[in-house]
């Protein structure tokens, strides 16, 4: 049982997916509750790989009212992913080699009620993709809407 705690709607839309990892996060003190509160926002998040340590940046975990105001970690802060040396090297490679882009897919509570990040090697979309994309989606809606009235 996976509850989703924050979505980047935004990569699915950028990006063609080639490749998903799951990693850890880590998290400072009140980022757990404000992420179980859902107030996460990965829109224009990424991750990248400095000095052998991958890192997602740019996510912003908004601050809860109930939290200290002598301890408000930044919102935007670079949060560590931990992922095994093996895989970091070989999305490292991928990225440096192929010209690929990492992105943040999700934040999810795993079955262990632990936070986890679901990363993703992905390639950039260009402008007729996004468009291509937008008409077969379009395309199966209406797909779908025929079949459903036609019962």
């Amino acid at each position: 049982m996976i509850k989703e705690l924050a979505r980047n709607k935004k990569a699915l839309h950028d990006f063609t997916i080639l490749e998903t990892f799951e990693s850890g996060v880590v998290l400072k003190g009140s980022e757990v509750k404000a992420l179980r509160a859902g107030r996460a926002n990965l829109k224009d998040s990424f991750v990248r790989v400095i000095k052998g340590e991958i890192f997602l940046l740019n996510a912003h975990i908004s601050h809860l009212e109930t939290t200290n105001s002598h301890f408000r970690p930044d919102e935007r802060a670079a949060r560590k992913l931990l992922m095994h040396r093996k895989q970091i090297d070989k999305l490292f490679g991928s990225v440096t080699r192929d010209g690929l882009t990492m992105v943040a897919l999700s934040l999810y509570l795993n079955d262990k009620n632990i936070i986890k990040a679901r990363i993703a090697l992905a390639k950039g979309k260009n402008l007729h993709d996004k468009r291509e994309t937008l008409k077969k989606k379009q395309a199966d809606l209406e797909a779908r809407s025929a079949l459903k009235n036609f019962k």
